[in-house]
């Protein structure tokens, strides 16, 4: 019987069309699994299941995820990270094209930690460059970090009074209980990409994880390279939020949760 899968063109091209046309006929994908993202059974047969492949140095995992859980995607993951959560996704190991694996993106340093905003507590992620960014096709030692994603629809934050706009089209991806990527819109259009990857999907605490899940978004904020730097409390890690805001360094969105 034919599963009521969503295959996306990025995994399509991944597991080859032959592989992908047999998962849709039903030949490959499993009648029932437990779901990637939220742990909890699922049933092609009867609901809308993305594939999901996550993608090691050498070899590749598909998994499945109910789809109001997460769009079918690729997931870059280290070889150790993929090895790991075999034993704990239900799917099937891929021979892997060494030559089709993602080369890594630029550094960007992610904190996460939770920020009170008007008495109420909000999972937040600090992305902060480990070098200057400068405009792509251009050369100097400017940083256009923050122009850049201001350009993207984040706005400047000069204090930490509100909570800031929804930035649609993108999204924070939370698959296993780890973050792994931050994602936007992809320019043709089609599923979206990641901005930034984990090479090794993080930890996240179990407050900061009910907090996403009961606002269903993450507060994201960004700052120039030297601005927050790696503070190892979240008072410390709002103190300096503080600072680069006050300082015209800060900008933020609200980014929509994907997974949970």
């Amino acid at each position: 019987m034919p599963r009521m899968l969503d295959v996306s063109d990025e995994v399509r091209a991944e597991i080859g069309d032959e592989e992908a046309n047999r998962l849709l006929a039903g030949e490959n994908a499993p009648g029932s699994y437990d779901c990637t993202s939220c742990r909890t059974p699922g049933d092609s047969e009867h609901e809308r299941t993305s594939t999901v492949l996550f993608i090691g140095d050498e070899t590749a995992v598909l998994a499945f995820a109910h789809a109001t859980c997460l769009p079918s995607q690729v997931v870059q993951v280290t070889e150790e990270q993929l090895q790991g959560a075999v034993r704990s996704i239900s799917g099937d190991t891929v021979d892997l094209d060494p030559a089709k694996v993602v080369p890594e993106q630029a550094v960007l340093g992610v904190t996460s930690g939770l920020v009170l905003i008007a008495g109420e507590l909000h999972p937040a992620l600090v992305v902060e460059p480990t070098a200057p960014i400068v405009r792509p096709g251009t050369t100097g030692a400017g940083d256009d970090f923050l122009p850049l994603l201001i350009e993207q629809g984040f706005m400047p934050v000069t204090e930490l009074s509100e909570v800031p706009p929804v930035q649609h089209g993108w999204s924070v991806l939370l698959a296993m209980g780890q973050l792994h990527a931050v994602l936007q819109p992809s320019a043709g259009g089609g599923q979206p990409v990641a901005w930034w990857q984990a090479h090794q999907p993080l930890q996240v605490t179990e407050g900061w994880r009910a907090a996403a899940n009961k606002h269903q978004q993450v507060l994201m904020f960004a700052a120039p390279v030297g601005s927050i730097g790696r503070q190892p409390r979240e008072d410390l890690l709002r103190d300096a939020l503080d600072k680069a805001a006050a300082g015209g360094k800060l900008v933020g969105a609200a980014l929509p949760l994907a997974g949970t």
